[in-house]
């Protein structure tokens, strides 16, 4: 029997073991984050619709750097710097040079670079994290997970502020 196109990736895993929860609910918040910036101009990207500079643009970007750090340089233990994170401006600033397209291009591709390391290791390994000591996996995953949710709801608002479009995957 196969699964019904209807269900989202979490429903998927309904019955499956931890890691395949965890990797789900990444990858459907993932998935979100792109369908949020879906067919949105480079201008309506880069708009600032709240108080703060958070633009639909900027998500994307600081999301890219979050990715390059926990799973680049946290989980491997190279220089933040080697990995790609925006040790700056924790990925927020969007350069004038940079387009939706391309932005999106460099998060799906930081993401499959982070599942691409995960692989690599148990959800109980542990590395090194100057902040908090040790970190596993496992805790990385949740972390990753509430960032990526908490900025797709950012850009759910945002998007619904600049067409009103709504909708869970749109």
């Amino acid at each position: 029997m196969s699964p019904d196109p209807k269900r989202t990736r979490d429903e998927l895993v309904s019955a499956g073991n931890e890691r395949q929860v965890l990797e789900a609910f990444l990858d459907l918040y993932r998935d979100i984050i792109v369908g949020k910036v879906n067919g949105i101009s480079d201008a309506d990207a880069r708009r600032r619709r709240v108080s703060s500079s958070t633009t639909l643009a900027g998500i994307v970007k600081h999301l890219t750097s979050v990715e390059r750090e926990w799973f680049g340089s946290v989980l491997t233990g190279r220089p933040a710097s080697e990995a790609g994170v925006d040790v700056t401006t924790d990925g927020w600033h969007v350069a004038p040079s940079d387009t939706i397209d391309n932005l999106v291009a460099e998060y799906q591709h930081a993401c499959a670079d982070s599942r691409q390391v995960a692989s690599r290791f148990t959800l109980d390994d542990t590395v090194a994290m100057p902040r908090l000591g040790q970190v596993s996996l496992r805790w990385i995953y949740v972390h990753m997970i509430e960032e990526t949710a908490r900025h797709a709801g950012h850009a759910d608002i945002l998007r619904e502020q600049t067409d009103g479009t709504t909708g869970f995957d749109a």
